[in-house]
């Protein structure tokens, strides 16, 4: 390997003195002259005649009416399911013995009269009590001492010069 030197130059710092001036700053105060104009009101006074109306105070009792609250009974209605029987018909094929020396069978429908009961329903309405309630509410009865603040009206005239 070749190694190469390079010199590198070096820094040397130095002091030197310097003559830095100096600013001064001198405020003067001046007085300036202010004028201000003010207007005054004038008040000026008048003399007016006032009519005080006279109050009267009529008190009047009145009778105020009593509500009261009765519960009603609701009617509710109950569907019920009521099953009807159905009626079945069932068909039968009857086979009839046929003579050996034919070789095709004949079937032969036979028809046959048949007593079908009617069936008959008789409803019977049945009477159920119903027990009603009913609440009855309870008035009592309390007297109380109220205090009733009377107002007394004092008429003063004070004569306006």
């Amino acid at each position: 390997p070749v190694q190469k030197q390079v010199q590198v130059p070096m820094i040397t710092k130095q002091q030197k003195l310097v003559d830095v001036p100096q600013v001064e700053i001198v405020d003067e105060i001046v007085d300036v002259p202010v004028q201000k104009q003010v207007q005054v009101p004038m008040v000026t006074k008048v003399q007016k005649m006032v009519d005080v109306p006279q109050v009267e105070i009529i008190e009047k009792v009145v009778e105020v009416p009593v509500q009261r609250q009765v519960q009603v009974p609701m009617i509710t209605k109950v569907q019920k399911t009521v099953e009807v029987p159905q009626v079945e018909v069932v068909d039968r094929d009857v086979h009839i013995p046929v003579q050996k020396h034919r070789h095709v069978p004949m079937v032969t429908v036979a028809q046959k009269m048949v007593d079908v009961p009617q069936v008959e329903y008789v409803d019977k309405i049945v009477e159920v009590p119903v027990q009603k309630q009913v609440q009855v509410p309870m008035i009592t009865k309390q007297q109380k001492m109220v205090d009733v603040p009377q107002v007394e009206i004092v008429d003063k005239v004070v004569e306006v010069p």
